[in-house]
This record gives C-alpha cells, sequence and structure tokens, in this order.
C-alpha cells in the first residue's frame, strides 16, 4: 500500500471516530496537496486535531506503540543523517546488536522506516511520537552551541530577518502550537513564557492557579517569542519595551481568540497569552454560582430601568463574566445596548462594544459622554478607575439609564466607600446605586477523589455561623487520575449581593465604614462570600482552605 493511499484510509479512520468533520479534513487534505506536505503534518500545523491526540490515532491505525518517555538522542546518529531524520520525522533512539528502537512522528510513511533498516542493516522498532517532539529533537536549539540565538547574544539577532526567520522555524512553530494547544485542552486561562538565566519556563493558570508545565533550554526564547509576535503582528525588532496584541487562530478545529502581552525582563521578554475561548464561558448565573435566592436579587435589580450595578473583586474574580451574564439577560431587539472595555473580551452578538484608547484620548468617561448621545438604553463600562469616570456614570444613571460597571474593591461594602472616597455626593450615590456584588472564584473540589473529614474545634470556631452542629462534615482534596492530581476540577463563584435598602442607604449618608455598611446589610439578611464559601465546602463542592484562600478571612 503506497503512502497516497495510506493517508486516504487514515483520513477515513479520523472520520470515522469523530475526531474532526469532513469539511476541516478536506481543507487539511488541500492543504496537504497544495504544499507537497504529508497529511499528517497539515492536520498538526492547521491545529485541526491536537497533536498528542493525532499521534494516538497513528499508533492506534498503524497498530503501533504509543511513546510516552521523554525523547533522547544517542551519541552518534551514524550512519543515519539529520536531513533524512527530520525530512521523515524520525528518531533513533537506541540501537542495539540487532534492532534500532525510532521515535517516528508519520508511520503512514513505511519509506522512513525501510530507510533506516537499510542504513543501519538493523530491524526497526518504531514508537509514534508527536512531530513536536521528534522537530525539536532534532533541532539546533538542542546544541549548546546554537546559544546564540538567545536574546542579547548574537549580533543577528538584532537583524529584523534574523528574528523573522527564528519565528519561522519549524520547530519554533510546533512549539508554540503545542503549547497552545495543550493549554486550550487543559481549559487555561494564560499560558506564560518566562525566560530565566537557565530555561524557559512555561506555565498555565488552571482554574486561577499557576502550575508550571514545562521547561525548555534558554536558547527557546528568541524563536518562541518571535514566534508569538509575529503571530499576534507585533514588532519582533522592538524588546525594550511592552507590547500588547491579539490573534485569532484555530485550535482543534475551534477558532479561538488570544491576548498578547510581552513585557521586558532580565533574562529577555516574558509573554502572557490570555485563552479569550467564548466556548469554554457559559454566560449563565447559575453557573457562575448563583442559587435561586441570589438569582431572584440579580433578576430583580435587572429590571430596574435605570440605576447602577457594580460587581466587585479582584482580577480573575469572574467581575467581566457576571456583567456579561447580565448583558445576555438584558439583550433584546427592542434595547440599545452600548459598552466600552478595556480590552473586549468577548464579542457579544447584538451589543454594540467599543475599546478604549488612552493615546488619543478616548477614554471611559470619554466614550459614557459620546455613548449618551448614541440614544442607549444600557450602558456596560469595563472598570470606573477615577472620578471622571463615576460622574459620568451617576449622571448616566441620573438620566434614565441602566449602567453596569465594575470597581476593583474587596467587598461589596468597600465599593460605597471607595466611590465616596472618589469625591461622589453621598445623597448621588443613594439615589443611583441599585445592586452590589462582591465575588471571588474558587475551585470545585474533585468529585471522584475528594475525602471527607470531620473538623476539629479550632475549625468549626472559624468557619462557626449563628450555629455550627458538631457533626459538620467537610470535604478534602486528594488528587486522583482524574483531576491530574491536583485535588479540583474547574471553578464556580462565591458571592454576595448588597442591596441598597432603607438602613444602607441611611449608613451611607451618615458616611459609616465598610464594616459598619457590611454589618447593617448581614443583619437584613445579606449572606458575605465567606458564609456562602462555607455553605459550599459544607455541601461538598469546595473546600475550607479554597475559602480561606481566596477571602483571606475568617469572616
Amino acid at each position: 500500500m503506497d503512502v497516497a493511499t495510506r493517508e486516504r484510509s487514515f483520513a477515513q479512520f479520523l472520520l470515522r471516530r469523530s475526531v474532526l468533520s469532513e469539511i476541516l479534513m478536506q481543507q487539511a487534505q488541500q492543504v496537504s496537496h497544495d504544499t507537497r506536505d504529508p497529511l499528517v503534518r497539515s492536520l498538526a500545523k492547521l491545529g485541526f486535531v491536537q497533536e498528542t491526540a493525532l499521534a494516538d490515532a497513528l499508533a492506534e491505525f498503524a497498530e503501533l506503540p504509543r511513546l510516552h518517555e521523554p525523547l533522547a538522542l544517542p551519541d552518534s546518529l551514524d550512519p543515519l543523517s539529520v536531513e533524512f531524520l527530520r525530512h521523515h520525522a524520525v528518531v533513533p533512539l537506541r540501537f542495539g546488536a540487532q534492532e534500532v528502537v525510532l521515535a517516528i512522528g508519520n508511520p503512514l510513511d513505511t519509506t522512513a522506516i525501510r530507510g533506516v533498516e537499510f542504513a543501519t542493516q538493523r530491524k526497526a522498532r518504531p514508537l509514534v511520537a508527536t512531530l513536536s517532539e521528534i522537530d525539536l529533537a532534532l533541532s539546533g536549539l538542542f546544541d549548546p552551541a546554537s546559544s546564540a540565538h538567545s536574546l542579547g547574544e548574537d549580533d543577528a539577532l538584532h537583524s529584523i530577518e534574523s528574528l523573522r526567520d527564528l519565528a519561522s522555524d519549524a520547530p519554533a512553530i510546533r512549539l508554540v502550537q503545542r503549547l497552545i494547544s495543550l493549554a486550550v485542552q487543559r481549559h487555561a486561562s494564560d499560558i506564560h513564557v518566562e525566560p530565566t538565566d537557565s530555561a524557559v519556563k512555561v506555565r498555565f493558570r488552571l482554574d486561577g492557579v499557576l502550575q508550571e508545565i514545562e521547561s525548555f533550554p534558554p536558547s527557546y526564547a528568541g524563536p518562541v517569542v518571535s514566534r508569538i509576535k509575529v503571530m499576534a503582528q507585533l514588532d519582533i525588532a522592538e524588546r525594550r519595551l511592552p507590547q500588547d496584541g491579539r490573534l485569532h487562530i484555530t485550535v482543534n478545529g475551534k477558532g479561538i481568540d488570544f491576548r498578547v502581552a510581552t513585557s521586558p525582563t532580565l533574562h529577555g521578554e516574558s509573554v502572557v497569552l490570555r485563552i479569550l475561548d467564548r466556548q469554554q464561558v457559559e454566560l449563565d448565573f447559575k453557573r457562575l454560582g448563583f442559587d435561586s435566592n441570589l438569582s431572584k436579587l440579580m433578576y430583580s435589580a435587572l429590571q430596574m430601568p435605570y440605576g447602577i450595578i457594580l460587581s466587585t473583586g479582584p482580577t480573575g474574580s469572574g467581575k467581566t463574566t457576571t456583567l456579561y451574564t447580565a448583558l445576555k439577560e438584558l439583550n433584546r431587539p427592542d434595547r440599545k445596548i452600548l459598552t466600552v472595555e478595556d480590552p473586549i473580551e468577548y464579542r457579544l452578538d447584538g451589543i454594540n462594544q467599543t475599546q478604549v484608547k488612552p493615546q488619543i484620548g478616548y477614554s471611559f468617561a470619554a466614550a459614557l459622554r459620546a455613548f449618551l448621545r448614541q440614544d442607549p438604553d444600557v450602558l456596560m463600562v469595563g472598570e470606573i478607575r477615577d472620578r471622571e469616570t463615576a460622574e459620568v456614570a451617576i449622571q448616566a444613571a441620573l438620566t434614565g439609564h441602566l449602567l453596569l460597571s465594575t470597581l476593583h474593591t474587596n467587598t461589596a461594602a468597600a465599593a460605597i466607600t471607595r466611590l465616596l472616597d472618589m469625591g461622589i455626593d453621598d445623597f448621588l450615590l443613594t439615589s443611583t446605586l441599585n445592586l452590589v456584588i462582591g465575588q471571588r472564584l474558587v475551585r470545585r473540589l474533585c468529585t471522584a477523589c475528594r475525602r471527607p473529614y470531620q473538623p476539629d474545634e479550632a475549625l468549626l470556631r472559624r468557619i462557626a455561623g449563628s450555629a455550627e452542629p458538631a457533626n459538620t462534615i467537610l470535604y478534602q482534596a486528594v488528587g486522583c487520575s482524574v483531576c491530574g492530581g491536583i485535588g479540583y476540577s474547574g471553578r464556580t463563584g462565591i458571592l454576595e449581593l448588597l442591596e441598597l435598602s432603607e438602613p444602607v442607604r441611611s449608613s451611607i449618608l451618615a458616611r459609616a465604614d465598610a464594616n459598619t455598611i457590611e454589618k447593617v446589610a448581614t443583619e437584613l439578611g445579606m449572606r458575605t462570600m465567606f458564609r456562602h464559601g462555607v455553605e459550599l465546602a459544607r455541601q461538598g463542592e469546595t473546600s475550607v482552605e479554597e475559602i480561606m484562600r481566596v477571602t483571606r478571612s475568617s469572616d
């Protein structure tokens, strides 16, 4: 059976297993035909199939073992040439007296196996690896002499053409593609590429916590950073200043947006890619942690014809997702909704979204003023950062608009004192503010391995509310194969919703501090984030340790 026939059979094999759609397969076959690349390389290059999944499918199709150990080259490749190995995507792992163990990226190409057997006069024992692993093993990036490619170590790197050559190097392309595919597959929110003096470290933010995934030799820094900058249409020659950009690529058959930020460091440029996978964002209040009571309060506030709804919390607490979910609920043909954001995280159909541009004077406040002349019904401001924006937001609410925004404060009550500190008059605040949401995101315990336990008296006292039963059962993280040994899988929200009741308004007019306002609200029935978290811990949704981590509080 020739290579073309084997490729057609493998294509049908992938389609039968629904690894990708027939349309994507046709596109990959067309690219393979036009570029004369093997089908396997075209599939990997286009990102239609995640590389590890592609290697697994190839191993199954070719009835060969799958290689899971790190690739290590022998001391000598003789009599095989690097050119032959790279062209056919094979790597010799061990030379024995009678056989040679091979890592092969494209077992559909039986010419490679026969060529190795002929050259070495040994029987080949192939194991299937990913193309990226093979490309990188054969790349000069593993050669210490290639460290001239590191940032700041070779005059040639100052040439734009040299940087472009590095960015277009096949191993760099495959490495970046593999990291992006892996991050999307593991539902990471961010990819951090960080050069140090001894390695280039790659960390993913998984469920809000950074975890180191891989590390590479320092010589990877130049090619990898240049590749990312080319993809994001950044200036590859500018390494002294931070840069921001965006890119849209197809990963595993679906289009995903990325926000890219570079920053100079001591050992080169650090890069962070924020993954904006809209398909992973569920704009549903229940999914965000709103129970029936909280949902009722939220929907009631959204029915108000005017006023302000604020979502508060630190970076990464889910504020923007909450506002997007609110906008989804408000989005109707008879409403005009305008947003000003920095940056636009997700594109929402039927809503007019714009991004601030401070360099030309287009700030949140300037955008809001312009919006008020656009006959809007609902406005969303990405963040209230200063007095000017706060004053325009108040004015918008006073003139009959519903306005949603965020504020960086630790609690819902602290948002009120923050606005007062900005210089907003207390009577204007009590007239326009409808609801303040305080929120955090906590990791969910893995249901496959969580372990129940009975807390000791000291812990019970820390989490005690009005009354905590002595036989309270909590759960702790363990770690298993399902959750990757972490003990957690996914996240949910813990929230507090502060309504502007008359007693709360009276406290604001009396210039009470945040603690006093919160005390008044809790006496009227508001549940704090910490108490919400404790309820989830008792239900086995999360752990007390996780609640303590995100709230830094014992109530």
